[in-house]
């Protein structure tokens, strides 16, 4: 093979990205015009031909990503059928050790009233930690992994919904998009709509201060209450009552059309559980009184989901994390480079359901929880090219918030401005 084929087949490679690690076995030219095989991440182009070099640079720095990637694929069946299997008993625990502490804490907190508010405080905090074990757990019913069983995943996703304030179905739905473009920026923004540089170069310097300052780690509350409080009820009732006129009109309902909804499956799954949902209110404000269960309800389930999404931000949004459009995407990569393996003391992967190991999570959803550890354990020679982050990096990786589309990567605000004093 001649130099010119092999900058051929590079150039393609180049365009393909990931398509250099399609074999380990390529031919490298010899000086007297003979081919032989050799290990494809050995291979190099002539120095001295016109574009080698600037093409070695470029071999040298993807080779061990690459390489993961394609060991990672290989892998894959493997990985998936060993640690697929779902387990009732295993899950049946989850549930009975998260959802009885809840109660628990509930009655700490109604007792502690007459006794102390630092205790109802302490037991609303506890509460937000458990909520968001319970938010994970739903997560984990929508993909149909917690339970072997599909019936108990669909009747225990929907009170585990409830409880967290989320209609399951309709948030699995969405959620499923998300895995099925994991580390395509053209298609899944993410939970922060994550604009490109292009985007975020075009906003007024208003807009721009406006985008940093909201998506800023101590307003993680706020959008913790936005998300599982008020944006569910909020679209419920106002496509409700746009429903509602429609008929009015005496338009049939199979013609109606809304952004908040995309079959009547979804609508009725958001109608029972808001109905169920208030009714809970209700129950609660009769039997406690309203300021003391909203008081500690409210701060609650604000605080889980905040953690909830400033956990799953930080899993796809980190420095030069995997950001590709629709022409180069490749799954399995998103899952490598484009997904971070959070590094969290044993009580908060146990809180949160070992949703860090989110790498193993995006090579198979249907994984359960309860063997990710394992499962990363196992393999973790080939998850060496996997991003770590650390609780103390979680703040920095919170401002890697602008996609770099010619890089194919995710940048941070520092690196925005490096670009562009460069320019």
């Amino acid at each position: 093979m001649t130099a010119h084929q092999i900058n051929a087949l590079c150039r393609r490679f180049y365009r393909c990205n990931v398509c250099i690690a399609q074999a380990r076995v390529r031919l490298q030219a010899t000086p007297g015009g003979n081919a032989q095989p050799v290990r494809w991440r050995d291979a190099r182009l002539p120095a001295d031909d016109a574009w080698g070099g600037a093409y070695n640079y470029y071999y040298s720095w993807t080779c061990s990503i690459v390489s993961s990637s394609h060991s990672i694929s290989l892998h894959k069946q493997d990985i998936i059928r060993r640690h697929l299997r779902a387990d009732n008993r295993r899950a049946s625990l989850q549930v009975l050790n998260t959802l009885v502490p809840m109660a628990a804490l509930w009655w700490l907190a109604v007792w502690s009233v007459g006794a102390s508010w630092w205790i109802t405080a302490s037991a609303a905090l506890l509460l937000s930690l458990f909520t968001l074990r319970v938010l994970v757990l739903m997560h984990e019913c929508g993909h149909g992994s917690l339970f072997r069983n599909q019936r108990l995943n669909r009747a225990f996703g929907f009170l585990f919904g409830v409880i967290t304030g989320m209609p399951q179905y309709v948030w699995s739905q969405h959620h499923t998009f998300h895995h099925a473009h994991n580390g395509n920026w053209e298609q899944y923004r993410g939970p922060l709509t994550t604009p490109s540089v292009e985007e975020y170069r075009a906003m007024s310097v208003a807009q721009q201060r406006t985008y940093r300052y909201s998506r800023h780690i101590a307003l993680a509350p706020l959008g913790g209450f936005i998300y599982l409080l008020f944006n569910p009820r909020f679209t419920w009732i106002k496509g409700s009552f746009s429903l509602l006129l429609h008929r009015m009109r005496g338009r049939p309902a199979s013609e109606f059309k809304t952004r908040y909804w995309n079959s009547a499956r979804e609508y009725r799954h958001m109608s029972a559980n808001n109905l169920v949902l208030f009714c809970i209110w209700a129950l609660m404000c009769w039997a406690i009184g309203p300021a003391l269960f909203f008081s500690v309800y409210v701060i609650s389930v604000s605080l889980a989901g905040g953690a909830g999404i400033v956990l799953f931000t930080v899993q796809h949004n980190f420095e030069h994390s995997y950001a590709s459009g629709n022409q180069d995407w490749d799954h399995d990569r998103g899952a490598v480079t484009g997904t971070s393996f959070l590094q969290l003391p044993p009580w908060l992967n146990w809180f949160t359901a070992n949703i860090a190991y989110h790498h193993i999570h995006h090579l198979s959803s249907r994984i359960p929880n309860y063997r990710l550890v394992a499962c990363h354990d196992e393999f973790s020679h080939l998850f060496g090219e996997v991003r770590r982050v650390s609780l103390a990096q979680i703040p920095s990786a919170l401002k890697c918030l602008l996609w770099d589309r010619q890089a194919g990567r995710i940048i941070s605000f520092a690196e925005y401005q490096r670009q562009q004093q460069a320019a």
